[in-house]
């Protein structure tokens, strides 16, 4: 290989947007999974103290 193939290919490379758009979108996808995890462990655990008190208030602390 000659110096000036590798600068061609290297410049390919770069130039080449496909491989940059797999990227953006396996960021964008791992950065909405964090994104819905956080708010199911937000959610949860809301969810919990209301049903906790919805049912000590229904049953008095029997639940």
């Amino acid at each position: 290989m000659t110096l000036q193939t590798i600068r061609t290919s290297i410049s390919k490379f770069i130039k080449d947007e496909d491989g940059l758009t797999i990227v953006e979108y396996a960021v964008a996808g791992g950065l909405v999974t964090v994104a819905v995890a956080a708010m199911f462990v937000t959610l949860g655990g809301e969810v919990n103290t209301k049903i906790t008190a919805l049912c000590t208030a229904v049953k008095g602390s029997a639940c």
